[in-house]
């Protein structure tokens, strides 16, 4: 028996742009669902789970705060830990004079208002990327005048 070789698979016939376009509109529009026949808003386990323990917070609470109240070291911490906020440091604005002159001695100040106490690490790390940005504007305005006088002296040959 002659063996029978497999046809090769047909091409698709070439598809237009128009047709591409026509595709990509047809698909879903902002907002609609994928599923609409999927599960509906307020049905998922987590959502049951909420709705079953709501109605004992009051007590739950309650019992906590009179733990708390009793002695109950971990009772207390789970309460202050979801009631207040974490306590978070405020670094307070300083005011500082930066001396006249290059921003090398500008650097230099910060650095040593830094080492007396009278700045934070934080802040004159703020400071010297500030002056580092500065540097470079400096560097830009200093190129421009460069340019500006190199296109006037070639101007007047």
């Amino acid at each position: 028996m002659a063996e029978r070789k497999p046809k090769p698979p047909t091409p698709a016939p070439p598809v237009s742009t128009d047709e591409k376009q026509a595709a990509r509109r047809s698909h879903w529009k902002p907002g609609q669902s994928g599923n609409p026949k999927g599960r509906p808003p307020g049905q998922s386990d987590i959502t049951k789970l909420r709705a079953s323990i709501a109605e004992h917070v009051p007590g739950i609470v309650e019992r906590l705060v009179s733990a708390a109240k009793d002695g109950d070291v971990q009772a207390a911490r789970l309460l202050i830990e979801r009631v207040l906020p974490p306590v978070r440091p405020v670094e307070q604005p300083q005011p500082m004079d930066l001396p006249e002159g290059d921003l090398t001695a500008k650097g230099q100040a910060i650095l040593d208002a830094t080492a007396r106490g009278d700045l934070a690490p934080s802040q004159a790390a703020a400071l010297i990327g500030a002056v580092g940005t500065l540097a470079r504007v400096a560097e830009v305005d200093e190129l421009a005048r460069r340019v500006k006088a190199l296109e006037e002296n070639h101007g007047k040959s």
